[in-house]
């Protein structure tokens, strides 16, 4: 925003020099060239330019010397000229107090002085049209700086409604200063104003984009979320964030081959970066009943340490594994993930997968490691308990569970089934219980 300043200042001093040229009586018209028509400030219907007024002699001198300093790059010394003019006259008043808000907003910590100066320069409504309207403009930038949003947004309307001008530029700050009003409905009409402006001269800017998408996303409008994305993404598709965020959006509306084939594009391209976009990845192929790829997508990124080595994510890594009917692999992550807080229905999801791979030896040892950590409804556990030893022929540890097991409500009748089954396998092995 400095910069705007910086380019109505040296706005202002090329105005000055012009008036100070005609001070000094630099008359020699016939040896001047011939210029272009300039761009009128003012395109109004029948509007006609008006007569260029100039500051008296004794201002102008006083401007002169103003002018002198602020070209020797004495700042201060200049403003203070400018500040001690005493004048009766409207327009030298103006002009004056247009010259030094101009150098003022340049200034740290002055903006508050530019802003009265500049404010008295076009009160009077008797600066030459374009001074007045590049004013005004300068006065919309200047509150936005501040953060006075709503006056930088009547400055704006005042500009437009001077010149009759639309800018793409100005309509972008005003969807700013709405934005930051937190009147995020407003954000649109200007945003769609400066997107049309800029594409009408060829160009395009992200700005407006990512304003119209936030008013969208805030207000929980997901399905306008959704197609302002799409077009971030057309506009620019070399941007990885337009990507990844289009994708995470598609999330919002549970549109999930859309999400996948965006988040599966960002990552051909090297877009993903970040653990929240892989788990995404990883969380997509899920969705769509392609959990192996998940799981390729979780170990590298867990193993690589850019997806934390922690409790949750070594679930997701189980989990997938689980969906993709690798029970062993399974098994394996959710003891890893059980470990970090002894979690005892980790211990427990490990045992059952141990069940489903046969391998009861180890199911037995994740169930008593479930229990000894105080697992909710142990009796569920018993009842594992009872099955991975009856496997096993460990027919009097089987049968010892069973009975732990009938004492659950739940599981009483299930149980009571295997009591005399059990006793009945025992007796044929010779085995007594």
């Amino acid at each position: 925003m400095k910069n705007l300043f910086k380019v109505a200042v040296v706005a202002a001093t090329l105005s000055s020099s012009l008036v100070l040229a005609n001070v000094a009586h630099a008359q020699d018209s016939k040896a001047k060239k011939a210029a272009p028509a300039p761009v009128l400030p003012v395109e109004c219907p029948g509007y006609k330019r008006g007569t260029t007024q100039i500051v008296g002699e004794r201002t102008g001198k006083k401007v002169q010397r103003a002018f002198e300093a602020y070209n020797e790059d004495k700042i201060a010394e200049a403003i203070q000229i400018l500040i001690d003019i005493e004048t009766s006259d409207t327009f030298d008043k103006a002009y004056v107090d247009r010259f030094v808000g101009n150098l003022l907003a340049a200034e740290k910590d002055r903006a508050k002085e530019a802003n009265v100066r500049l404010t008295a320069s076009v009160s009077t409504k008797v600066l030459n049209d374009r001074e007045h309207a590049d004013t005004l403009r300068l006065l919309g930038d200047l509150n936005l700086q501040e953060k006075e949003y709503a006056t930088a947004i009547k400055w704006y309307n005042k500009w437009m409604d001077f010149t009759c001008k639309e800018d793409p530029a100005i309509y972008t700050r005003m969807a700013q200063g709405f934005y930051e009003l937190k009147q995020l409905d407003k954000i649109i009409a200007p945003a769609d104003k400066a997107i049309a402006l800029y594409s009408k001269a060829g160009k395009v800017n992200k700005n407006p984009y990512v304003l119209k998408l936030t008013s969208y996303y805030e207000r929980k409008n997901y399905p306008e979320t959704v197609k302002v994305a799409e077009e971030l993404v057309r506009q620019f598709p070399d941007t990885p964030r337009w990507w990844t965020q289009l994708g995470f959006f598609y999330m919002l509306v549970e549109d999930y081959k859309k999400a996948l084939s965006t988040f599966e594009m960002a990552n051909n391209q090297g877009y993903l970066t970040k653990a929240s976009e892989f788990k995404a990845l990883a969380q997509l192929y899920s969705t769509n009943d392609i959990p192996y790829k998940a799981t390729k997508i979780l170990e590298k990124h867990i193993n690589s340490g850019l997806i934390k080595k922690d409790e949750a994510n070594y679930s997701l890594l189980a989990n997938a594994h689980h969906s993709a009917k690798q029970h062993k692999e399974a098994a394996k992550y959710y003891e890893i993930a059980a470990k970090f807080e002894n979690n005892a229905d980790l211990y427990r999801k490990q045992g059952l997968l141990l069940m489903s791979a046969e391998d009861y030896k180890g199911a037995v040892v994740a169930f008593e490691k479930a229990l000894e950590l105080g697992i909710e409804e142990p009796g569920r556990i018993h009842f594992s308990l009872m099955e991975a030893n009856f496997y096993q022929n460990k027919f009097r540890t089987a049968y010892k569970y069973v009975l732990e097991a009938k004492k659950s409500k739940q599981l009483r009748r299930n149980a009571e089934a295997w009591a005399p089954y059990i006793k009945e396998k025992a007796k044929n092995r010779g085995i007594t219980i």
